[in-house]
């Protein structure tokens, strides 16, 4: 099915309402560097959160999704966990608090806090801001090239050619499309700067909410005719050792992904990945856009309720639209076009779903969404880049008293100079999933070790970091050429040799400076092996309590994961009709909700001490 003039006219109205957005905020953002960066913390944390969700909801990860939906059912919902899904829990249960009471501008700026100002916390910080610059860069490249290759199936360069004065071989026409799009990105995320890109992202929710709803419902009708033809163990999120999903005499094709996705010894697979997982979101939110919408939040209490709100209204919707689209390609399945010149690419199904399946005008609503999804996700990491670079490169290194005119000339000028240098690398690269594993294997393979520690250990220091950080990272390069199988088989090795480098480097040099440890305890109150720390302070102030909540909150977490999983099995068993599931599933979210209601919510922290530090900060850039 071929684009109608109503399915392009819903692009292009939302294309112009994005581009509006970022006129009409453009002298607000002008005001300070908070105000451009951070949103100069007057956001409210339902606004943020919904820009989070709409950031997360990327067209390659859903692709990815309604593939894994396809060939697990619902045994996939097990599977992002690699990522990990549930590291907004342990955000929302204490880690975003922790690092919005810190009230600095980025992750890079945080480190100064935790390791003071000196040779080795130098080294940190210089290590995160090149840790964070390469992320944004993969990260851009990587939507730039999964952007355009999704566009060039449903507008094929034939339809274009002849209305544009110039040729592009077959090669580049992904990369044309997808510098096209960008360009929208570019243009509200660098005028607005954090507040248009949230206030954008709120209205590109609004249109991925509607493009889910519609697709659960097609779903739902069809399921009403025609039977699911699947194997037994598809319906069950429940797994033993191994997955036992036979597709023989269904679809023969599946058996062959499943072989080749290496998922077949469940059992093991799910355990590293919990160990993994809950390591990974110990060490708190990577340098991204994560981190910058936590950091623009109101006050630490916000920051906890931004995190939540990110699971209410990310999971459902996007599960709707997953499992909406999954049903329609196992209904439809010989009447898609999946092959590829390497064969079956069953990451091929939510395009060619849309093409075969989306009545004119919401296709045009699925296509708004879906770019929607891309441009939240770009405007969102780019933000952090120019983050990264004006206040820990410029106004650190270079010009430390510039005046607001000069930083937001800066502020445009990295823009396009990201944006520039996230092009070139996504021409050079190869393919999307080149990128993809390079940044998770990578680049995140060494990051979890020293990050872990940053927060739980007071005798680590920023030399300790910066070899952990190194060490765990070139580990993680090489890994990959003298082993096979999935990345996540290595881990522990990774882990270890991290560990290993994070231990040496902080008792090759002298602990962080005492007032920079006590002023860091007493401002963030974090729990573990603080000791220490925790009794110079309650000597020279009796009345400071320390923080006790370590099996509070590690109870939440686990209600909270428990809160999670509801979640996401609610819209699955909407949609296939499982309704005793559906009540089950009900019953538990709602038993775990009125526990959080008494063990999470009504223990918020009130940090009256973040709101003067707050306004202290913003007094100092007025004057």
């Amino acid at each position: 099915m071929r684009l109608t003039a109503l399915d392009i006219s819903i692009i292009f109205i939302y294309l112009i309402a994005v581009a509006a957005i970022g006129l009409f905020l453009q002298k607000r953002a002008k005001a300070n560097k908070e105000a451009y960066l951070l949103g100069g913390n007057t956001l409210p944390w339902y606004a943020l959160g919904l820009s989070n969700a709409s950031g997360m909801f990327d067209i390659s990860g859903t692709m990815w999704m309604v593939m894994l939906g396809f060939v697990y059912g619902l045994k996939s919902i097990w599977i992002p966990w690699l990522w990990p899904s549930f590291n907004q829990i342990f955000l929302m249960m204490f880690l975003a608090a922790w690092l919005r009471r810190s009230n600095v501008t980025t992750g890079a700026e945080w480190m100064l806090t935790r390791f003071g100002r000196g040779r080795d916390s130098n080294k940190s910080h210089a290590i995160v801001v090149a840790f964070a610059l390469l992320s944004c860069l993969g990260f851009l490249a990587y939507g730039f090239i999964g952007l355009g290759k999704f566009v060039e199936i449903f507008v094929p360069w034939s339809a274009v050619q002849p209305y544009v004065p110039f040729t592009v071989s077959a090669e580049f026409v992904p990369h044309f499309y997808g510098m096209l799009f960008t360009f929208f990105a570019v243009f509200y995320s660098i005028l607005g700067g954090m507040a248009s890109i949230v206030w954008a992202d709120v209205l590109q929710y609004a249109i991925m909410t509607a493009a889910s709803v519609v697709v659960a419902v097609l779903a739902m009708n069809n399921l009403d005719t025609a039977p699911l033809n699947v194997p037994e163990e598809w319906k069950t999120p429940f797994f033993g050792a191994t997955l036992n999903m036979e597709w023989t005499g269904i679809i023969d094709d599946v058996n062959a992904k499943i072989q080749s996705d290496g998922y077949s010894l469940f059992g093991i697979f799910f355990s590293l990945m919990v160990f993994k997982g809950i390591l990974a979101s110990l060490s708190g939110p990577t340098p991204n856009y994560d981190m910058q919408k936590i950091l623009s939040s109101r006050s630490p209490a916000d920051a906890a309720k931004m995190s939540a709100f990110v699971s209410v209204v990310l999971i459902p919707t996007r599960y709707l639209m997953i499992m909406g689209f999954t049903v329609l390609a196992i209904l439809n399945y010989d009447q898609l076009n999946l092959h590829s010149a390497s064969g079956i690419d069953f990451e091929r199904i939510l395009p060619a779903a849309i093409q075969r399946f989306a009545p004119t005008g919401i296709m045009g609503l699925l296509l708004a969404g879906l770019l929607a999804a891309f441009i939240g996700t770009f405007a969102g990491t780019l933000n952090a880049a120019q983050a990264y670079l004006v206040n820990d490169v410029y106004l650190k290194y270079v010009n430390p008293e510039a005046s607001n005119v000069a930083v937001n000339r800066m502020n445009y000028a990295t823009g396009i100079v990201v944006v520039l240098v996230s092009m070139a690398l996504g021409f050079m690269a190869k393919d999307v999933n080149s990128l993809l594993q390079w940044i998770v294997a990578g680049l995140y393979g060494g990051y979890i070790s020293a990050n872990v520690l940053k927060w739980y250990w007071w005798r680590f220091n920023g030399n300790g970091f910066f070899w952990g950080m190194l060490v765990g990272i070139i580990a993680a390069l090489i890994f990959p050429y003298f082993t096979e199988g999935l990345d996540l088989y290595y881990f522990p090795w990774l882990l270890l040799i991290s560990l290993t480098g994070s231990l040496i480097g902080t008792f090759m040099a002298p602990p962080t400076d005492a007032e920079t440890l006590k002023s860091f305890y007493k401002t963030v109150r974090p729990w573990g092996f603080w000791k220490p720390v925790a009794d110079q302070v309650k000597a020279e102030d009796p009345s400071f309590v320390e923080n006790k909540n370590f099996v509070l909150d590690m109870f939440n977490v686990l209600i909270g994961v428990v809160w999670q999983m509801s979640l996401t099995v609610l819209p699955i068993y909407l949609i296939l009709g499982m309704h005793r599931e559906l009540m089950v599933s009900g019953g538990i979210m709602l038993v775990c909700s009125l526990i959080l209601k008494k063990t999470w919510w009504d223990k918020l922290p009130q940090d009256s001490d973040s709101v003067a530090a707050l306004l202290k900060r913003k007094l100092v850039s007025h004057s």
